[in-house]
């Protein structure tokens, strides 16, 4: 290991007097979440015992340097040997998951983990990680075997300057070529540049912030829900998942028609020259008008997607239709109090209507959960529904 490279550990040495009350088996286990062992080493896992350990870190190493899961192996290595000194049946081995984390990693590493334990009886594990994403999955592994102690590796980088450049180098590659973080940081930023570019040309300069705030919110929006992810798996869509973007395609749609059946509703006249924003939304023809003519439009477009979302639920025998129930359930209970709510504010009408109307839309909510609740506990177990 190079001079200016150490690693160090959360904890310096483990409680060994505290495990031999308890423990005498056991497994030291290295987690790797996104399998840069499997991705840049070439290595197939699980890697059990403490030579193919030590063969795995060296290739991986090999193969890239400034991995720190080569060091967090190594560390797993010279834990497995100092709990041999101290006469523990004790055991190495290297897990890991899939590149884009998430539930592929976890059933991976859950996997993995039940073929070493198949090998290696253990009464208590000793987790190894480099960093905070692999130790998510200690609640996974704690359902498996107990959990005795956490040991992070850390690596230590030399102070000087240039280190200090060479990591910073390190990350500025990781968000150029690295496609998880390459297309926000570098995709948004060039799709401003290319927005603002050809308003410039085409004599939309003062438009050009207009463009460029409207460019960054799309992004932000595609982000936060995953939209992009939902495009990039269009190439394996199932049945289930045409059924959700028939329905939320036209969801929308029939809300766009909507909104502008709604504004045409509008009277003529409501809107006085020159109004500002706050005065139109509260001119009560205004408000009114617009309601009158939108809300039905919208309730079924609202409709058409929840219903989408659940029948792809039911195609895919997912627990998760009780909620879409309950969700279009409760859509339908608040179509007519909504509409009282309008009139309340546009032509003030009495009030004790919509309470009434909440309150029977409330109770209609809690006898459709009690029944689905016990409908769904019978038939599919209730430990299932807090999934």
């Amino acid at each position: 290991m190079p001079k200016d490279l150490e690693y160090i550990r959360d904890k310096r040495s483990l409680d060994y007097s505290s495990l031999s009350i308890h423990y005498k088996r056991v497994l030291v286990v290295c987690i790797d979440r996104d399998d840069d062992l499997g991705k840049n080493g070439g290595v197939e896992t699980p890697v059990f015992g403490r030579d193919q350990c030590i063969n795995a870190g060296t290739r991986l190493a090999i193969e890239d340097p400034e991995d720190a899961d080569s060091n967090a192996i190594f560390g797993a290595v010279k834990i497995y040997e100092e709990l041999v000194t101290k006469g523990y049946e004790t055991e190495v081995a290297v897990i890991t998951g899939a590149y884009n984390r998430g539930i592929e990693a976890d059933e991976k590493i859950s996997s993995e983990l039940i073929q070493v334990l198949s090998k290696f009886k253990a009464e208590g594990v000793v987790i190894v990680s480099d960093g905070e994403d692999d130790e998510t999955v200690i609640p996974l592994i704690q359902a498996m075997v107990p959990v005795i102690s956490i040991q992070r590796i850390i690596i230590r980088h030399s102070r000087s300057v240039e280190y200090s450049y060479a990591v910073f180098g390190k990350y500025v590659k990781m968000l150029v070529y690295d496609p998880r973080y390459s297309k926000f940081f570098l995709g948004v930023p060039g799709a401003l540049l290319i927005s603002s570019g050809f308003a410039t040309i085409f004599g939309f300069t003062r438009e050009a912030l207009a463009i460029v705030l409207s460019v960054l919110g799309v992004a932000f929006v595609m982000r936060a829900f995953d939209i992009d992810k939902s495009i990039s798996s269009l190439n394996r869509t199932t049945p289930s998942t045409f059924i959700r973007i028939f329905s939320t395609f036209a969801g929308i749609m029939i809300i766009l028609v909507g909104i502008s059946n709604g504004i045409s509703s509008i009277p003529d006249g409501a809107i006085a020259n020159g109004a500002s924003i706050s005065e139109i939304i509260t001119t009560r023809a205004v408000v009114g008008g617009f309601v009158n003519g939108a809300i039905t439009l919208i309730w079924i477009g609202l409709g058409t997607i929840f219903g989408g979302i659940f029948l792809s639920n039911w195609f895919k025998g997912s627990i998760r239709i009780f909620s879409d129930i309950i969700r279009l359930v409760i859509l339908g209970t608040i179509y007519i109090p909504a509409i009282q709510f309008t009139s309340v504010l546009t032509e003030k009408t009495n009030p004790f209507n919509l309470i009434s109307s909440l309150l029977i839309g409330l109770a209609v909510t809690l006898v459709a959960t009690t029944f689905l609740f016990q409908y769904f506990r019978n038939k599919k177990g209730g430990e299932q529904l807090k999934h």
